[in-house]
């Protein structure tokens, strides 16, 4: 898979790129991760990449040239164009294994008031990642980039997300280590037996009840 990432801000994904499972997976040639400064872009002399908003308002507003040309230049037949926004669909796990399947994915960060409603044009799909705001869409690049490529074949052991919170609209169930007795909180009996089918019906289980506590929402949609 490939990833390009569009932003004002490139430096801000240095240690994100170079630390845990991102940097295993692109050392292991699983993702090729690209950082691009939209500035490179712009054909005003100065490199700006901003203006103010017809009509008035607070705020600078991204310019659609040197984004339009970013994309022309990275986009293939095989890309699929997507712009970070409060305005987006919220995300979750069943789009994060739908992206992972793609060959190439351009993320479009956003920044300052926002960004020219004609960049909308250019993306196949717009991704919020909570209904609240932040400053720009890096820190959703990287929320996104990182849960889907730990989903990619050879990145992290297929068991290790396969009961992930949120698949099958359930939470994860709770997990232990040692020591069995700790402040005077056991770990409970059942995963300490062995009986690897009585292990598997506690963790359903326990999935079902912290569901219903934390989240009752999501087992309306079960």
């Amino acid at each position: 898979m490939k990833i390009d990432i569009l932003t004002l801000f490139p430096s801000m994904f240095d240690g994100f790129l170079n630390e845990s499972i991102i940097k295993r997976a692109r050392d292991n040639k699983k993702v090729e991760i690209n950082i691009y400064n939209i500035r490179d872009y712009s054909k005003d002399k100065h490199k700006k990449v901003d203006d103010y908003a017809f009509g008035g308002g607070s705020g600078m507003v991204l310019m659609p040239q040197p984004i339009f040309d970013a994309v022309d230049n990275l986009k293939t037949s095989d890309s699929k164009v997507i712009l970070l926004t409060p305005q987006g669909c919220i995300y979750n796990q069943k789009m994060a294994y739908s992206l992972s399947k793609e060959k190439h994915l351009i993320f479009i960060c956003g920044h300052y008031e926002g960004f020219d409603e004609r960049i909308r044009s250019l993306a196949d799909l717009e991704i919020s990642i909570g209904d609240y705001v932040l400053t720009g869409g890096e820190i959703p690049s990287m929320a996104i980039t990182d849960s889907i490529v730990r989903l990619l074949d050879g990145v992290i052991k297929e068991e290790s997300h396969e009961f992930d919170s949120f698949n099958n609209n359930l939470l994860d169930y709770p997990v232990y280590t040692k020591p069995v007795e700790y402040r005077g909180m056991k770990v409970p009996e059942v995963l300490l037996s062995g009986h690897h089918a009585n292990i598997q019906k506690w963790r359903l289980e326990e999935q079902i009840k912290r569901t219903e506590i934390r989240r009752p929402d999501l087992l309306e949609k079960r």
